[in-house]
């Protein structure tokens, strides 16, 4: 009987591969912060309350080295997926709040990997902005096209500290992958775009949601910048997940996302046919020098403006859907369950 074990389990991410797993069957090992957190378990307890017997819940903290020891006895397949996402206005010190716990991480959880023997595989979730820090830099490719052979050169500490985390952790998870003298186990990349969809919790405090729920409740009903985002629904994402450590053919890097970026007005234009109250939400893009001029109160800078605002492109998801068998299902879809799902958890509070 397969045993996986999912980091970051209480994630918005990680509750849905969670439960991906365990509707096929899977038995599941999950880690959290702190069990006795009531409040963030209450998902993965009503996932073990339906599933009894196939899910188990462990404390540990990626910070901490040897911490995932007792959760990864016995397991074939990790799933590391724990590790913040957190938008870049809303970072002090990208070194310390961002990078150096990313690392430290995903170096932890490696480290444990390489101790026990049972693993076979890792499946480690990275992010496209391992592939490039600015859409000018995808704009700047053949048939201004993403693919999984990119690899973000231009990121910083100082300048996408959150790029920069995710890069540096994937180029660290492929050195150790490839130091072991006997390859025991592998490791498959996932490269998501802008998670969205219906998070499973509550209490979820993913970056991308805040963003989006901003919108909604009218903080940009002035005017919004023009910059895109390659999207996937979360419920695709952990489809994408769970595949790549079912499949023993599933290999190297996967993009997983729509194969268009989408700009946030095309988002508010998505949103705008259910919301209650749709005067709320932004109709126009805000000129670009009205962007250079907020850019100081919004921790952005005249580099990221002018690499970022008013570029599209296209991703190349070939590989994710023939050979991780993902269908990316409809943006308007993952958009109408968001939104309900948001309405659901303002009348609880």
């Amino acid at each position: 009987m397969s045993i996986s074990l999912v980091t970051g389990g209480t994630g918005y991410i990680g509750l849905y591969v969670v439960k991906e797993l365990l509707e096929h069957g899977h038995i599941v090992h999950t880690t959290v912060r702190s069990l006795r957190n009531q409040h963030k378990c209450k998902p993965l307890l009503d996932l073990q309350a339906a599933h009894p017997g196939k899910l188990r819940l462990f404390e540990a903290d990626l910070l901490v080295q040897g911490s995932f020891k007792e959760a990864m006895h016995n397991c074939d397949t990790v799933y590391h997926i724990a590790s913040p996402f957190i938008l870049p206005q809303q970072t002090k010190n990208g070194m310390k709040e961002i990078v150096e716990p990313a690392l430290k991480g995903t170096q932890n959880v490696l480290d444990e990997v390489n101790e026990t023997q049972s693993v076979r595989r890792v499946v480690l979730t990275s992010s496209l902005v391992s592939m490039y820090c600015d859409s000018s830099e995808v704009y700047a490719l053949p048939e201004h096209t993403l693919t999984e052979s990119v690899w973000n050169t231009t990121a910083s500490p100082t300048y996408n500290p959150y790029a920069y985390s995710k890069a540096e952790s994937e180029r660290l998870a492929w050195r150790v992958t490839s130091a072991q003298s006997q390859p025991r186990w592998d490791l498959v990349a996932i490269c998501p775009g802008l998670v969205l969809g219906p998070p499973l919790s509550s209490g979820s405090d993913s970056g991308s949601l805040r963003m989006l729920e901003h919108m909604y409740e009218g903080s940009d009903r002035y005017g919004i910048p023009n910059y895109s985002y390659s999207i996937v629904d979360v419920r695709d994402l952990a489809v994408a997940h769970v595949a790549a450590g079912e499949k023993t053919e599933a290999n190297g890097r996967y993009i997983v996302s729509h194969a268009k970026s989408t700009s946030m007005l095309a988002m508010a234009e998505l949103v705008r046919p259910f919301h209650k109250q749709a005067r709320l939400l932004p109709a126009r893009a805000m000129p670009k020098l009205l962007v250079y001029l907020a850019a100081p109160f919004l921790n952005m800078s005249k580099r990221w403006a002018d690499g970022n605002l008013g570029i599209d492109f296209d991703l190349e998801n070939r590989r994710s859907k023939e050979e991780l068998c993902v269908v990316y299902r409809p943006l308007e879809e993952t958009f109408r369950d968001h939104y309900a799902s948001y309405l659901a958890r303002q009348d609880v509070h």
